[in-house]
């Protein structure tokens, strides 16, 4: 019996191009579900649980970004991993890109080769595993259901938030400049840049934290990095 292909979405407007991401994704072994309108990304999702989304940006009614919210507010697909690919290429989209909860952001045109290594690549991060759970006075990551629950309530947090989060807190004190933490949570994945990792402990302080503006868990060392301490 063959084994079953993970599924992936693909939001894109113009036909040449989601044929030619759709052919790629194919050869490598994925399914493969094409919406040219943002407005029936998720419906699609709900009828084929992806592992994954594309997303264009600039498409018919709800554009990339907006849909990529919609994803992150969804309880059934918050934890799905995004990648932008997309035309705009500027640094503030990317930061924006990111702050909304995306996993990765390419620029067109594109190397189609380029886009299924980043794709394999954000499907390994999130399918290695998390075995120890941890506990603050604060919030709680439970690694066998992945989830963060904060002061009581579950609160949504993507793979990838939740692999940082981990990651600070198991090294409680330890200080880690950027490039350490990129190595350590994204691994294979260098065309991440150090920006990222400021774009997602903003998140992270916004959904652990009090006061995001006065941390008492992800503290950053100026000039060196970031730190984890326990608030005990």
């Amino acid at each position: 019996m063959a084994p079953t292909k993970q599924t992936i979405i693909v939001l894109e407007d113009d036909l040449d191009i989601s044929k030619l991401v759709s052919y790629q994704l194919q050869q490598a072994g994925f399914a493969v579900h094409v919406s040219a309108s943002g407005e029936k990304v998720l419906p699609l999702a709900r009828q084929h649980a992806p592992a994954l989304f594309i997303l264009d940006i600039m498409v018919p009614g709800n554009n990339g970004f907006e849909v990529c919210r919609h994803i992150r507010e969804s309880r059934d697909l918050a934890k799905v991993p995004v990648i932008f690919l997309t035309a705009r290429s500027s640094e503030e989209d990317r930061v924006r890109g990111l702050e909304l909860g995306a996993d990765d952001y390419m620029s067109k045109p594109f190397s189609p080769r380029e886009l299924i290594a980043r794709v394999r690549a954000v499907l390994r991060r999130f399918e290695q595993g998390i075995t120890t759970s941890i506990t603050t006075p604060d919030f709680e990551l439970n690694c066998d259901s992945m989830t963060l629950t904060v002061r009581g309530q579950q609160v949504d947090v993507t793979a990838t938030e939740f692999r940082l989060l981990h990651f600070l807190a198991s090294h409680s004190g330890k200080v880690f400049t950027r490039d350490q933490v990129l190595d350590a949570v994204w691994r294979d994945m260098s065309f991440v840049t150090p920006r990222s990792v400021d774009v997602y402990i903003r998140r992270l302080r916004e959904k652990i934290e009090k006061d995001p503006e006065d941390p008492r868990y992800l503290k950053t060392v100026r000039g060196a990095g970031y730190k984890f301490e326990g608030g005990k």
